[in-house]
């Protein structure tokens, strides 16, 4: 038996060893885990929400540059003389669309690719390698071109395809890693903070629109208008449009190093791994600010050996999957989880392509040369960004372990009912001050409210097990209500578009968006409450609260009759 281990000192006790003492792996467990879930704020948890919010605010970065960029791809890809000058210098919106939408058809590939491998294999075997992706796809899309055998579309969506298959893969990833490791009272904001990461992404990428436009402002101050954007003009926003893209894989580069070094979770190590002597070093290593714990091999080994068929956490598998989720009140869950995330990114993306009336409402729509077309696009975005996003991811941070996850989501998608049937039923009414004053509330809510709630509940309320997958799933149906409300819906606004009107059908938009966010109210109803809950408790395994499935009773097994060879045969009782 392994002695309790002296050392450590006021800030971080040595808490090695520890439990080395008690036979049954699944007291082992649960006081192993009682140690992440009870442990003060400290470091390892700003180190932990540094790692995971590096990839989001990549993430947002690239999502929303893309914007950005695909108007100074129309002025260098679309300059053809034989094209009237109305549409010179403006890339078609088939194509526009086309770019977009390949991000997002990535990510549901992502999202549930790397969100089941995730559970199969290990959370730190894939974490470092969606980012791997990402900074690989998101180079080479600034350094493609087109050619008389492949257009710069072509290429782009291929790229964007590829990019957008990492950034899926990092949705399940950062949430659940950051679950594993948070301490109960503060997972949420933990959690919220890794998430909030979007908003300073989509921050930093009107800020480097803007340094750009800044730094080629002769060049650009040659011509009136895009169509007319020609020699030194066009090559400037050649350059510009590439460095804003390829900036995006820096930060990447900074958290990759820490991605591919982060421990395993000690809760997969416990109950997928089924080790309990490597999780308990690990648990003691992270929180001691070290890498990952380093235990004796051999009793490893043994412990392994002996202690895996006594666990009460059932094997991961997909007769166990469907009997998990087939009992109502766990299945659900995964209902709420996924129909939320889906009506939430209608209306959340589908607001996205109406920028360009918000910006115009602002007066920042429009310049008398391509410097100030740039200038204003980029000081608008900023603006928008600053008036509801930032704010509202920073206020659920604040609140979200006080409050709680599901109060936030039901109130954030009430009041977006309520703002999107007063932008769509009263329109013609409000004017653009009114439309203004509409988004910003609807963009500080959309953030204090379900859009950082539908990120941060599925990384808490489902087994470990089936944990990362469940998240995947979730995240994925989201980006599926994005493909809808970009392809399908938002088209809609230009139904009947004449010169002087050019979004007639806008107003019946916004009709269809309040509709999505009331269903948005009835999917959050099918969520449970995670402050301040356990992970296992939520998942299920803590006998005596109202979340335990009975079916987890009597799972510990016989260890009787080894063969012998030191093989155990178990039987479930």
């Amino acid at each position: 038996m392994a002695a309790r281990t002296a050392g450590g000192n006021a800030a971080f006790h040595n808490f090695n060893n520890d439990y080395a003492h008690i036979a049954d792996p699944n007291e082992r467990r649960r006081l192993a885990l009682a140690e992440i879930d009870k442990a003060p704020f400290g470091c390892y948890h700003v180190r932990a929400i540094l790692v995971a919010g590096i990839g989001f605010f990549t993430d947002a970065y690239d999502i929303f540059a893309i914007g950005l960029v695909t108007t100074m791809l129309g002025v260098v890809y679309w300059q053809d003389a034989s094209l009237p000058s109305s549409l010179r210098g403006v890339i078609p919106q088939s194509s526009d669309t086309a770019i977009k939408v390949a991000t997002s058809g990535g990510t549901v590939l992502g999202q549930v690719g790397f969100g089941w491998l995730a559970d199969v294999v290990g959370r730190k075997k894939m974490y470092g390698l969606e980012l791997i992706l990402i900074i690989f796809a998101t180079t080479a899309q600034a350094l493609t071109s087109d050619s008389p055998s492949m257009s710069i579309v072509g290429t782009v969506i291929f790229w964007r395809v590829l990019m957008g298959i990492g950034i899926g893969g990092d949705y399940p990833l950062s949430s659940i890693i950051t679950s594993e490791f948070a301490t109960t009272k503060w997972r949420g904001a933990m959690m919220g903070s890794v998430f909030a990461m979007q908003g300073i992404g989509q921050f930093a990428a009107g800020i480097i629109a803007l340094i750009v436009t800044s730094g080629f402002k002769e060049s650009l101050l040659t011509a009136s208008s895009v169509s007319q954007c020609s020699g030194v003009c066009q090559i400037a926003v050649d350059k510009m449009w590439r460095v804003i893209i390829g900036f995006g894989a820096v930060p990447g580069c900074i958290a990759l190093y820490y991605r591919l070094t982060i421990p395993e979770t000690p809760r997969y190590t416990f109950d997928v791994s089924r080790d309990v002597v490597k999780a308990g070093s690990d648990v003691k290593a992270y929180l001691s600010s070290k890498p990952e714990g380093i235990p004796d091999e051999i009793t490893r080994v043994n412990t392994m050996r002996d202690a895996a068929p006594q666990m009460e956490i059932p094997k991961a598998s997909w007769s166990d999957f469907w009997r998990h989720y087939s009992q109502w009140k766990y299945g659900k869950i995964l209902l709420g989880t996924a129909g939320s995330w889906f009506f939430l990114d209608v209306a959340f993306y589908g607001v996205g392509l109406n920028n360009a009336t918000i910006l115009q409402a602002i007066g920042y729509a429009k310049g008398e040369n391509v410097y100030k077309i740039f200038y204003n696009i980029s000081v608008g975005n900023l603006i928008l960004v600053c008036a509801g996003a930032i704010p509202g991811y920073w206020v659920t941070v604040a609140t979200v372990d006080t409050i709680g996850r599901k109060t936030i989501q039901m109130m954030g998608f009430i009041i977006l009912t309520i703002m999107f049937c007063i932008m769509g039923f009263g329109y013609h009414a409000i004017g653009e001050k009114g439309l203004l004053a509409c988004y910003v509330i609807a963009s500080f809510f959309f953030n204090f409210g379900p859009n950082a709630t539908t990120f941060i509940v599925p990384g808490e309320c489902f087994p470990t097990r089936y944990r990362s997958t469940s998240h995947g799933l979730s995240a994925a149906s989201g980006k599926v209500g994005s493909i809808i409300a970009q392809v399908l819906i938002g088209p809609l606004r230009t139904r009947g578009a004449t010169p002087t009107n050019k979004s007639p059908w806008l107003n019946h938009v916004m009709e269809i968006y309040a509709l999505f966010m009331l269903l948005g109210c009835f999917t959050t109803l099918l969520i449970p409450e995670t402050k301040r809950k356990t992970l296992e408790q939520l998942a299920g395994e803590v006998p005596g609260t109202p979340e335990y499935d009975p079916r987890l009773a009597g799972r510990r097994v016989s260890v009787e009759g080894a063969d012998e060879k030191g093989r155990v045969s178990s039987q479930e009782v």
